[in-house]
């Protein structure tokens, strides 16, 4: 009975696929002593114009080389043999990394030899740009924290070089965060005795990702810097615009055109940040939930890897922001002050249609009393020829009734002008 009611519920088509994308990316098992090699590759497009089957085709050109199985096509993700090595890769939204892991170390600290795994024509193929690669070197505790401190010092540059115990005392990890001659960022990780293999991987992971999403949040400070100063340049127009209108502006549609054409820039400068400037701040935040995970405790008076991020890559990331926020509010300033002035316009077209109204009445006015004027004469022309007309049909009954033509004009000239007036008043109230 349970079977057929199971049988009857229809599962939406990407259940399993979604269930299985929080397994897709195990953390991966590493022994020490191991070494890893760390390959982060940006494309020259941007992420909406990307393509990434360029990204698998690459992966899948480095794994012929040496016969190993295939990703399922449109894998974003794949973990398995190189050779003697293991190989993570991952496509993500902005870029693609390589993981390789090999057992042992070099005999020389992070050989540039040991980034070979990496043929030199399949990287001079890449399709794009390297992001970052790092070297990562893992090795046991055997003695003394301290003496592990002491080599990792002789490793990377003093002033830069961050040193903590992680996860619960379980390894040391150290780096400076500089590229080497060779091009690459080296880290260090001294694991004690006892530490699983699922734990030095999740360790070693977590470098990899503070370093790379650390570049990628680092790009937005460029793009801060340029648009600083032509942020600089638009403000002191802007301060300008909006000082002359608390004084008599003889032109306000020019000053109006201008503050366009200001805000115009601003929203388009706007559209251009919004994506790098949003993805900053999210890589920022994963590099700072990153660096949480690993639980550190300081080892003397060295400083971790979080207050390294504090004294160096807070700064950076308070850049971005504080840019884009001064962005925004100047859009917001360069609006309000273009509704402000575009009101101003309004009253003062207002004020002179108000007047054309106003000159428009004393017009027509005019011509009223214009138009009475020729209704007056209008009048007394009509009469005249409408007397002399009259007077030519009623001479005969003048003469007949002994009446002279003088005494007919008399008698019949008041009578057509009141009747001449009659009429075109008449005229003028239908017209009205």
């Amino acid at each position: 009975m349970k079977d057929a009611s199971r049988a009857l519920i229809t599962d939406l088509p990407q259940r399993y696929e979604l269930a299985n994308e929080l397994h897709a990316r195990p953390f991966p098992a590493l022994d020490a002593p191991c070494h890893a090699v760390y390959l982060a590759v940006k494309p020259e497009k941007d992420a909406a114009q990307r393509d990434r089957e360029e990204d698998r085709a690459h992966l899948l050109a480095l794994l012929d080389r040496f016969g190993t199985t295939h990703p399922k096509p449109g894998a974003t993700h794949f973990f398995g043999d190189l050779g003697k090595h293991k190989i993570k890769w991952e496509c993500h939204t902005e870029f693609s990394t390589y993981t390789v892991f090999t057992n042992g170390v070099a005999e020389r600290p992070f050989d540039p030899a040991t980034f070979g795994v990496f043929p030199d024509d399949w990287l001079a193929d890449m399709p794009g740009h390297r992001l970052t690669s790092a070297m990562i070197r893992i090795e046991m505790l055997d003695g003394d924290a301290e003496e592990a401190v002491i080599r990792a010092t002789d490793w990377f540059v003093p002033e830069s070089i961050a040193v903590s115990h992680v996860l619960d005392d379980s390894a040391i990890i150290a780096g400076d965060f500089r590229i080497d001659t060779a091009g690459h960022m080296r880290f260090a990780r001294f694991v004690r005795p006892g530490t699983g293999s699922r734990r030095v991987g999740r360790i070693v992971q977590r470098l990899a990702e503070i370093e790379t999403y650390k570049s990628m949040s680092m790009l937005g400070l460029p793009m801060a810097r340029d648009l600083s100063r032509r942020m600089g340049d638009l403000d002191r127009q802007l301060t300008q615009l909006m000082g002359d209108m608390t004084g008599t502006l003889a032109r306000p549609e020019e000053s109006l055109s201008a503050l366009l054409a200001i805000a115009e820039e601003l929203e388009n400068l706007l559209a251009r940040s919004t994506f790098r400037f949003g993805a900053t701040t999210a890589y920022e935040a994963i590099v700072l939930e990153r660096i949480e995970a690993l639980r550190e405790v300081r080892m003397g008076g060295r400083q971790t890897f979080k207050e390294f991020m504090t004294r160096r890559f807070d700064p950076a990331m308070r850049t971005v922001k504080s840019t884009e926020a001064r962005l925004q509010a100047m859009a917001q300033r360069a609006i309000r002050a273009g509704d402000l002035l575009r009101t101003r316009v309004d009253v003062e077209r207002q004020a002179q249609n108000q007047k054309l109204l106003e000159s428009m009445d004393k017009r027509a006015a005019l011509q009223l009393r214009l138009q009475k004027t020729v209704e007056g004469l209008s009048v007394v022309a009509i009469s005249y020829y409408a007397v002399n007309l009259v007077l030519n049909i009623a001479q005969p009954f003048g003469d007949a009734a002994g009446l002279s033509k003088l005494v007919m004009t008399a008698l019949i000239t008041p009578l057509v002008i009141l009747v001449v007036w009659a009429a075109v008043r008449q005229i003028r109230k239908s017209v009205e």
